[in-house]
């Protein structure tokens, strides 16, 4: 059964929704980006619903400035009270519960690692953001696709016979080829030790709680992680899922579905 509750951060009050279940491990969802706790596509909303039917209780909430939540919203990046605040408010609404797992995707995954140490027992982290304020654009996307996404591209290309006849042709841009061409084989550079990728490979290192990371391939924030984290991709396991999907819509949603319960039952993946 789904409860509307609500809970203290520094003064404000912030909106939550548990959906209750008699297991005593339970599943904090915090919500990627600016969106309210339902997610995109009422994704994360449709996800609690069936974690709950699995027996797990589940607990979504608005962290402050967003959604029915009051306050200032500051971001992905000083969450820790938000996150801290929904973690005690869980204990006190399912007091069965002894374990705690936290799922979150994009910047929410992000927020759970920065802010480590907090009070949980496992993380599910799916498409960690990496990119810096100013590798993104007005609507918090990433400008660009990162390097291993267009030297991808331009190998696609040279496989494909109909790029190939458009090249006989004439129909190509020389300059434009040969500037990809030249991009194939160029390492990516390492990130500098201030930045957001730096940070995030720094704190999966120093991860006490198990965590697994879930990556949607074709998803340039994914992408992005592959090229940003690479010593991360060693550490804890990765599960990959072949879409472009960030949010994990539509049949992805399954996918996604099946990881978490599969991490709170308490399985394991090997590191891929």
């Amino acid at each position: 059964m789904r409860h509307q509750l609500s809970f203290t951060c520094e003064g404000c009050t912030l909106a939550a929704t548990l959906d209750d279940a008699p297991e005593t491990t339970g599943l904090l969802i915090v919500s990627g980006g600016n969106e309210v706790r339902s997610g995109a596509h009422r994704g994360m909303a449709t996800l609690a619903q069936q974690v709950a039917l699995a027996g797990y209780p589940v607990l979504r909430f608005d962290r402050r400035g967003i959604g029915d939540s009051e306050g200032t919203n500051g971001g992905f990046e000083n969450s820790r009270s938000d996150i801290a605040a929904a973690i005690a408010a869980f204990r006190q609404a399912a007091p069965q519960v002894t374990r705690l797992v936290a799922f979150g995707n994009c910047d929410a995954a992000s927020a759970l690692l920065l802010h480590q140490p907090l009070a949980l027992d496992a993380l599910i982290l799916a498409n960690p953001w990496t990119y810096d304020g100013e590798q993104a654009d007005e609507a918090g996307e990433p400008a660009l696709p990162p390097a291993s996404a267009i030297r991808a591209r331009y190998l696609s290309r040279l496989k494909d016979p109909k790029s190939l006849f458009r090249l006989i042709r004439g129909e190509v841009d020389l300059r434009k080829l040969f500037r990809g061409l030249s991009a194939l084989g160029a390492p990516a550079a390492p990130a500098p030790p201030d930045s957001l990728a730096a940070r995030i490979d720094g704190a999966i290192a120093a991860l006490a709680a198990p965590a697994t990371i879930l990556l949607a391939t074709g998803d340039r924030t994914a992408q992005a992680f592959i090229e940003n984290c690479p010593a991360a991709l060693q550490r804890i396991p990765v599960e990959r899922l072949a879409s472009a999907s960030h949010s994990f819509a539509g049949d992805d949603a399954e996918w996604l579905a099946e990881r978490i319960l599969a991490a709170l039952s308490g399985q394991t993946v090997a590191i891929a």
